[in-house]
């Protein structure tokens, strides 16, 4: 399993065994794929303007078509070609962004199997010692089900930010009107449904875990 990538410390001595070890590899791999949803997500803003600019820019050209063919007197060639080369280009970045979005699923399902993980982790513990789980801790102060409801909280919020992005994908290539580009280009660098209440959720469980220095 893969470990978090910065200021990783041991939460115990020993080697931890059981549901200790499943939770604290799930900690790291969660904050791994917050990481990789970053970077994603910087990279998706990047082609996103990209695809706006496309956009606009091919408006312009098509109206300034349509003026020409209106008026005889203007003796210049026709944009075609132009409009060709802006279509190709604004295909391939909506690929691109489509590529992108279609990680980021990965990510959240990659999440969701986590979450099932820990309620399972849960129910063999409420099986095993009642509904109160374990009598001690398996870290510092955190019960087994706290470890289960902070990563279902995380992955409800990365679930509705990708709902999002895949509406800006369907809908961005497709909006002429620069306002409302500008609103969709905003929504996805900003991330409205990833809130900073949720960074200190996966900071709290890198600190439970031994993955931060207490």
């Amino acid at each position: 399993m893969s470990e978090a990538t910065t200021n990783v410390t041991p939460g115990r001595k020993g080697n931890l065994t059981g549901s200790a070890r499943k939770l604290k590899d799930n900690a790291a791999d969660l904050h791994n794929l917050i990481q990789k949803w970053e970077r994603l997500n910087d990279e998706g803003s990047t082609t996103a303007v990209k695809i706006v600019n496309l956009v606009l820019n091919k408006k312009s050209v098509s109206e300034a078509d349509i003026v020409m063919e209106g008026d005889s007197s203007v003796d210049v060639d026709r944009p075609e070609n132009s409009l060709k080369q802006s279509h190709k280009e604004l295909e391939e970045e909506c690929n691109k962004l489509k590529e992108i979005v279609d990680k980021m699923a990965n990510i959240v399902l990659k999440m969701e199997k986590m979450v099932h993980a820990e309620q399972g982790i849960c129910e063999l513990e409420a099986f095993q010692y009642g509904e109160k789980g374990t009598p001690a801790p398996l870290f510092h102060t955190w019960s087994t089900k706290q470890f289960a409801e902070v990563s279902s909280k995380l992955y409800e919020s990365y679930k509705q930010e990708l709902a999002l992005k895949q509406t800006i994908l369907q809908e961005l290539a497709h909006t002429p009107n620069a306002d409302l580009s500008m609103v969709y280009l905003s929504s996805w660098l900003y991330q409205p449904y990833i809130e900073d209440s949720g960074k200190l959720l996966m900071e709290s469980l890198l600190l439970e875990t031994g993955h931060r220095p207490v």
